[in-house]
């Protein structure tokens, strides 16, 4: 028996729309605000202070060892709100969906978004839904904006605060998520799985906050597209310092090694879905370490390097053999689509 696809008819904001929206959208985030079916979502805000951040997701393909385009979707959403030390609260979901695209994929998505939203906390409270011709698109694209609470008013990480003496830390292995997808993409297999690490930061750095420790975080970024060594140029530049990097203090699977060595890649410019990059005063940066191996998503944390006063805006790398070398932001995507 042919599985059921997605029709024009499902985008057209008619009956086949609403049951669409009824059946599968509001049945996996059921809350009272979505489920008013309003075009906006009307929410209380438990803070003065709030953060808000949109992204759109396009990755190929679209299903992948260690998750899916939907847990990329809330968990990259989730990731950056909690960036700024934010409680990420709301996401809206908008739906971009190809003529023909089953149903079963459809909602394979929709529960592994569910699974994401209920790990982090987080509630789809409004979105939308469009269907384009066959051909118009590649199967689905989903945009996702998100809304966070800042509940200390003091609190203020961004990226021009890198300050010299700071201490770098990273919160576990780079690069999988990038050789994850680009394995599922060309069909290459290791001895061992490589799996996406789509995860949601909110449960790393909440704890730091909570520790009374968010005052010592003075920058954060996930490191996604450029990866490690484009976040720690931004930083450079954003802040006016200089950074050192160990690289023998870098956490990179040795799997993660041998397929880059294979394909020409270097891992510090892999994306990632679920590390963060911390920019922590030098004095509290082993306890903030020690909170950080303490969660679900920070057990590998490491401690790779620190700022110094110059040269301004240059990312010096020492490298495993004793030698020294600039770390240069990525001139070029390595792999295109990769969320």
């Amino acid at each position: 028996m042919e599985e059921k696809r997605i029709l024009l008819a499902h985008g057209s904001g008619g009956r086949m729309s609403r049951e669409l929206i009824e059946r599968y959208l509001v049945r996996q985030f059921e809350n009272p605000m979505l489920s008013l079916l309003n075009d906006q979502a009307v929410f209380p805000a438990p803070a003065q202070r709030l953060a808000f951040t949109t992204d759109s997701y396009v990755i190929d393909p679209i299903f992948f060892p260690g998750g899916d385009i939907g847990r990329l979707a809330v968990c990259g959403t989730v990731n950056d709100l909690a960036m700024s030390g934010a409680v990420p609260l709301y996401l809206s979901c908008s739906l971009i969906i190809e003529e023909g695209f089953l149903f079963s994929d459809l909602e394979r998505i929709l529960c592994s978004m569910k699974e994401a939203c209920e790990e982090a906390k987080v509630q789809v409270v409004t979105g939308d839904t469009k269907v384009v011709n066959r051909g118009g698109l590649d199967k689905i694209f989903i945009n996702t904006s998100g809304v966070g609470a800042l509940a200390d008013d003091n609190l203020m990480i961004c990226g021009h605060r890198a300050q010299v003496g700071d201490k770098i830390l990273v919160s576990g292995f780079l690069g999988d998520h990038e050789i994850a997808v680009l394995s599922q993409r060309k069909n290459l297999e290791f001895i061992t799985e490589i799996r996406s690490d789509s995860a949601p930061l909110n449960l790393v750095v909440e704890p730091i906050i909570q520790q009374g420790l968010g005052q010592s975080l003075h920058a954060m970024r996930d490191p996604t597209r450029g990866g490690l060594a484009t976040v720690l140029n931004e930083i450079a530049s954003q802040s006016g310092v200089g950074l050192v990097i160990e690289e023998a203090l870098i956490p990179i699977r040795d799997e993660v090694k041998g397929a880059c060595e294979i394909m020409g890649f270097d891992p510090l410019y892999l994306a990632n879905e679920g590390k963060l990059v911390a920019f922590v005063e030098g004095k509290k940066a082993h306890e903030v370490l020690s909170v950080m191996r303490d969660t679900k998503y920070g057990q590998d944390a490491q401690i790779i390097g620190e700022v110094v006063a110059e040269p301004k805006g240059v990312v010096y790398l020492r490298t495993s053999i004793g030698g020294t070398r600039i770390l240069d932001m990525l001139a070029t995507e390595q792999l295109p689509r990769i969320c």
